[in-house]
C-alpha cells in the first residue's frame, strides 16, 4: 500500500500538505476527492484508520452542511457516512493516507510529518 493524499488542488491546506509530501521526498498517489468521490465503504475504512467519526472530520461550515442542518442531524455513523458520500464537499481536507495503514487529517504540515514519521 502507497501513500495517498485526498485533496482538493483549490484549497491551501491541501497544496501544503501536498508541498509537505514532496518535500519529504514520498512517493504517493492524489486523489481529488470532489472529482472521484470515496464511496461508503471506503470513506468508513478512513475514518476507522483516523479514529474518528464522520462528524469528528465533517466541514460544518460549507453551505450544505447548513442547508442540511448537518449540526443537529442525529449521530448515526452509518448515515453520516452517506450524507458525506453525496456531498463530498463536507469531508475535512486534506486527509493522508499512509503505506502501513493509519491515516490523519493533514490540516498543516505536522500533521503531515507526525503521519510520516508513524509510517
Amino acid at each position: 500500500m502507497t501513500t495517498e493524499i485526498w485533496h482538493n488542488p483549490r484549497c491551501s491546506k491541501s497544496r501544503a500538505a501536498k508541498a509537505a509530501l514532496d518535500e519529504a521526498g514520498v512517493s504517493y498517489t492524489e486523489r481529488r476527492y470532489l472529482d472521484d468521490p470515496p464511496t461508503a465503504e471506503e470513506l468508513d475504512e478512513v475514518l476507522t484508520r483516523i479514529g474518528a467519526d464522520p462528524w469528528d472530520v465533517a466541514r460544518l461550515n460549507e453551505p450544505i452542511a447548513k442547508e442540511l442542518d448537518l449540526k443537529n442531524l442525529e449521530r448515526d455513523r452509518a448515515r453520516w457516512i452517506e450524507v458525506m458520500v453525496a456531498n463530498p464537499v463536507l469531508i475535512q481536507r486534506p486527509i493522508v493516507l499512509t503505506g502501513d495503514g493509519k491515516a490523519v487529517v493533514a490540516r498543516d504540515p505536522e500533521s503531515v510529518r507526525r503521519a510520516l514519521d508513524s509510517a
